[in-house]
């Protein structure tokens, strides 16, 4: 019984803290009603379930909210589903990475990629950038220590980017 009643109080505990991210969310368009939060809940238990992995305190919805809220590619239309496939990509990435990112560099990471690299595309987001970021964790890259997960994924990107250097070669090839 005792455990029923810690459950109910967390989760309450929970549901308020996403609720009042919507006083800092609100000024980017985005709010979640009482019943999307709960949603966003119930899927970030499936989520953490789904990768076995067991959180404490007020979780890593609050912190992903912040991280993503005033991004251009999130509006009122998609934010519920952004929100839960993030919180569903943040926990597999983190069993990728074995734990050796924190949850704020891997955060900042995915909010850069998602929107410099992905334009908002949450499958080359976990398909692409996180598995080559995640392959290059396992094998001892530590440059997300001191950028704080800022930067550095052109250092072991094997996608060529589309930029000025590159349009000017192809120019030349072409005269």
């Amino acid at each position: 019984m005792g455990m029923d009643w810690m459950a109910v109080l967390q989760k309450k505990n929970q549901l308020a803290k996403i609720v009042e991210v919507n006083r800092v969310t609100e000024k980017y368009g985005l709010t979640l009603s009482e019943k999307e939060a709960e949603l966003i809940l119930g899927e970030k238990n499936n989520a953490l379930k789904a990768q076995r992995r067991v959180e404490f305190g007020e979780g890593i919805t609050p912190k992903i909210i912040y991280e993503f809220c005033d991004s251009d590619f999130i509006d009122q239309n998609n934010y519920v589903d952004t929100l839960i496939r993030l919180q569903e990509i943040f926990y597999a990435y983190k069993n990728e990475m074995q734990d050796e990112i924190s949850d704020d560099e891997l955060l900042h990471f995915m909010r850069e990629q998602f929107d410099q690299v992905c334009y908002g595309d949450l499958g080359y987001l976990e398909g692409t950038c996180l598995t080559i970021f995640a392959q290059a964790i396992r094998a001892g890259y530590s440059g997300h220590k001191a950028s704080e997960g800022y930067g550095g994924y052109g250092d072991f990107d094997e996608v060529k980017r589309w930029d000025r250097d590159l349009y000017l070669e192809a120019l030349y090839d072409l005269f």
